[in-house]
């Protein structure tokens, strides 16, 4: 193969970042890979393992505290290694095309989306308004968005995590490049868009001849796909080749792992690891911290009451009695309506929907299906032109912000995005510390820094993370940050928006474990909004299905699985990528 047709050539990358003067650990280490025309290439492996640093120093987009080491970056023949900006920037765009992991900070607030697809588009070739105008609007109907003269109009704000990364695939798009670079390009997507989206570029790759480079920690997405699959761990390279081998017959500990972990539309419920609670990967589960003492508990639909006295947080290591499951809802929406004034766009149409004390009830469906805003309301953080949210018996919608303070502790949000979501001028140790604070819960002292660690601990981080600062933490690093800021209060509902979404297999399979032994232990209520079916089977009891703002279909996870009563719950199901064994190996991973 001649040098022209490798779009993409790293040889023996290797970068480490600089802090107080000196070089820490490699973040990647001896890493090499190329990407041809035509070809379908996927990294795959754990947050943190190099992977988005591996394609960030082959696109120069690293900040100024890496050190990059290679023998080679080379784009389309050229070795940019010595480039400047204004030379690279003559590639960026007409040759590669990047679609970064965050839409939530990729996307500029204040512009409509239609503005920030002509300015990529404009960047590079002379096109009059009108012209202009109907090619943004077909790149937004290229990357799988419906209604692309609508979403031409809108602001970003407007739009679901999942429209917004396929806003940010149009605009990758817009310059018809030859390489695709794409960092978890699917994490915040339903089942049904994802395969659209990766239906049509590797039609690209099939008609174009468009190279493609894709990030993610969806080994189901990436077998399906790719040709080849490069799997990476601890900064490394560990197993490279065809992507049927690897899946049918992995060779490396690790691959095997992730192959393992892998969800599917026909995992088990998981159960809880009772009677020792959950347990830390790092430490093997921490001790009881003096001062903060497990909630008492009782049935029915008041379960698990939090202690009245301000500095009482349950604690996920204390060995709470198991709360038997509720017949009562503990946390239920009737008739929730919403529409937004800017475009008169009927987000939520009547929903209701109850989730009983100690369960998990999921909430799927496509993205821009209502389900975030269900959430929102649910949470209080946003009013609905009508209908009800019921807590513990009472009514709580409509309530004031100081009536609603105390329920904040109740219910605990994590955010489907955890990098906008998270101060970035704040440490880990102070992320989490956030509701400790603000609900006055714990003094500044051994005790609230105690609490800190063990979160830590139980969400797969470090201690060495503590001191660092968002951007310092890869996507999935964050999110794990995020779930342990919301467990910080000891709340007795999570309502958990694409929470594991951002996540590698592994870690997904930890957080689900942990998730589902604080459940069992502290009798925990979830609404779990996600698009990842086999997720669902793996912790939810029970299913509500979504789309354009109404409910589809509801039951229990079993009947809705096995008996789907509904056409496009069918859909939903058949479009679950099956690329990866199951049963899935959870218990054997988290061990």
């Amino acid at each position: 193969m001649s040098e022209k047709e490798t779009l993409l050539r790293i040889e023996d990358l290797s970068v480490r970042y600089r802090a107080r003067g000196a070089d820490g650990q490699a973040a990647v280490d001896g890493v090499s890979l190329t990407v041809s025309r035509g070809e379908f290439v996927s990294i795959v492996g754990e947050s943190g393992s190099g992977k988005s640093t591996t394609i960030h120093a082959a696109l120069h987009l690293l900040p100024a505290s890496a050190r990059v080491e290679a023998t080679a970056l080379a784009l389309n023949g050229h070795d940019t290694a010595s480039w400047s900006d204004r030379e690279l920037a003559r590639l960026r765009g007409p040759f590669v095309g990047f679609v970064p992991q965050d839409p939530g900070t990729s996307l500029n607030p204040v512009k409509r989306v239609g503005t920030q697809v002509l300015e990529a588009l404009r960047l590079h070739r002379r096109v009059e308004s009108g012209p202009g105008r109907e090619l943004a609007v077909a790149k937004l109907a290229t990357a799988g968005l419906r209604e692309p003269e609508r979403v031409y109009r809108q602001y970003p704000h407007e739009l679901s995590g999942g429209m917004k990364q396929r806003v940010l695939i149009a605009i990758a798009l817009a310059n018809d490049p030859a390489l695709l670079v794409a960092d978890e390009p699917t994490s915040a997507l339903d089942v049904t868009v994802q395969k659209v989206i990766l239906d049509h570029l590797a039609h690209l790759r099939d008609t174009l001849g468009l190279g493609v480079l894709l990030v993610t920690h969806d080994l189901g997405v990436a077998a399906e796909r790719s040709d080849r699959l490069i799997v990476m761990q601890h900064g490394r390279i560990v197993e490279e080749g065809p992507a049927a081998r690897i899946l049918t017959d992995p060779r490396h500990d690790y691959t095997r792992r992730l192959v393992a972990a892998a969800p599917t539309r026909h995992s088990t419920r998981l159960t809880s690891t009772e009677p020792g609670g959950p347990s830390s990967p790092s430490t093997g589960g921490p001790a009881p911290i003096p001062g903060i003492s497990a909630s008492s508990t009782e049935t029915g639909s008041s379960a698990v009451r939090a202690q009245s006295a301000p500095t009482a947080i349950r604690s996920s290591s204390a060995r709470a009695k198991p709360v038997p499951k509720a017949t009562a809802p503990l946390f239920e929406v009737r008739d929730l309506t919403k529409t937004f004034a800017h475009g008169g766009v009927r987000a939520v149409d009547n929903v209701s929907l109850a989730v009983r004390a100690g369960t998990t009830h999921a909430l799927v469906g496509e993205s821009g299906a209502g389900k975030s805003t269900v959430a929102r309301i649910a949470a209080g953080f946003t009013a609905p032109d009508s209908g009800q949210v019921w807590f513990d018996g009472a009514r709580i919608d409509g309530l004031s912000r100081a009536k609603l303070r105390p329920i904040r502790r109740e219910i605990q949000f994590v955010y489907q995005n955890p990098y906008s979501s998270l101060d970035p001028k704040f440490t880990v140790e102070q992320i989490i510390a956030e509701p400790l604070v603000a609900l006055g819960l714990l003094p500044r002292g051994p005790r609230r820094r105690a609490r800190v660690r063990e979160l830590l601990d139980e969400v797969a981080l470090s201690r060495e993370h503590l001191a660092r600062k968002p951007a310092e933490l890869s996507g999935g690093q964050r999110q794990r940050v995020a779930v342990a800021r919301a467990l910080a209060a000891g709340p007795r509902v999570l309502v958990l928006d694409e929470a594991v979404s951002a996540l590698d297999v592994s870690v997904q399979a930890q957080i689900l474990r942990l998730l589902v032994d604080l459940q069992h232990q502290q009798g925990l209520t979830y609404l779990f909004i996600t698009h990842d079916l086999g997720v669902v089977r793996l912790v939810a009891d029970e299913v509500t299905v979504m789309r354009a703002g109404a409910v589809v279909e509801s039951g229990s996870v079993t009947s809705v699985f096995e008996k789907p009563a509904q056409d496009y719950t069918r859909r939903l199901l058949d479009a679950v990528p099956v690329g990866t064994t199951s049963p899935v190996a959870v218990d054997a991973v988290v061990a």
